[in-house]
């Protein structure tokens, strides 16, 4: 989509989340977006896939988050009473099985906005997002996905290209009325869901092995310019 030279990126998500964002179209617009989103002006929400069985509905978890300086993928943090503050709400929705493994969908809103919180989060309870490669089943999937070496096993591991996570909908105060912004799931989302078959497809932006990492270094997220609460 082309906004121009004058747009302004005000948001961001991690690379594998889906969903809805925001651009200011002048300058004037993108500070005063910017101005919303550092105030807590601006309400997120968003659906997940989950492993396991959650209980049914709402719970909350403040957990403040900082580096996981045990791990070799560099961008990971993890749950550490040092770190910053940072507090997840969620509503388990339902609970389902696909070949003998149990799911759950999830709603999320998010009262800050730390990197990864989301998948940190749900990660520390015990119910890592579908497709996860850095807080899910094994790290080990990540620095070979950045490498271009992902397994075939690997891929059966994760079930999904992407990790099941997607910003559904925002909404805030602009010009005295309250504007939503919604973005429905993408086809292999919902199919997962509803437990419809979901073959593993080819990811555009993945790294291969041209790019001459080397495995096992500490390695960084495709997108480092990528901070966000996903």
């Amino acid at each position: 989509m082309h906004l121009g030279a004058a747009s302004h990126m005000v948001h961001r998500l991690d690379r594998e989340t889906g969903g809805v964002m925001v651009f200011g179209t002048t300058d004037e617009a993108g500070l005063e977006l910017r101005r919303y989103w550092e105030s807590g002006f601006v309400t997120k929400e968003y659906v997940a896939l989950v492993y396991g069985r959650m209980p049914l509905g709402k719970g909350s978890l403040d957990a403040p988050l900082g580096k996981d300086e045990t791990s070799r993928v560099g961008v990971k943090d993890c749950v550490r009473p040092d770190g910053a503050r940072a507090r997840t709400q969620w509503c388990c929705e339902g609970n389902f099985v696909r070949d003998g493994i149990e799911f759950s969908t999830v709603r999320i809103r998010i009262d800050t906005g730390r990197k990864h919180q989301i998948r940190i989060h749900l990660a520390h309870l015990g119910h890592s997002v579908v497709g996860d490669k850095i807080y899910g089943v094994d790290e080990q999937i990540f620095l070979d996905f950045v490498t271009g070496q992902l397994s075939e096993v690997q891929r059966r591991r994760l079930l999904l290209p992407y990790h099941a996570l997607h910003a559904l909908r925002l909404w805030f105060p602009w010009g005295g009325i309250e504007r939503c912004f919604e973005a429905a799931p993408e086809d292999w989302y919902s199919a997962f869901a509803a437990g419809a078959p979901s073959p593993w497809f080819a990811d555009p932006f993945a790294p291969d092995r041209s790019a001459g990492v080397l495995q096992g270094t500490v390695a960084s997220e495709p997108d480092p310019s990528n901070p966000s609460e996903s």
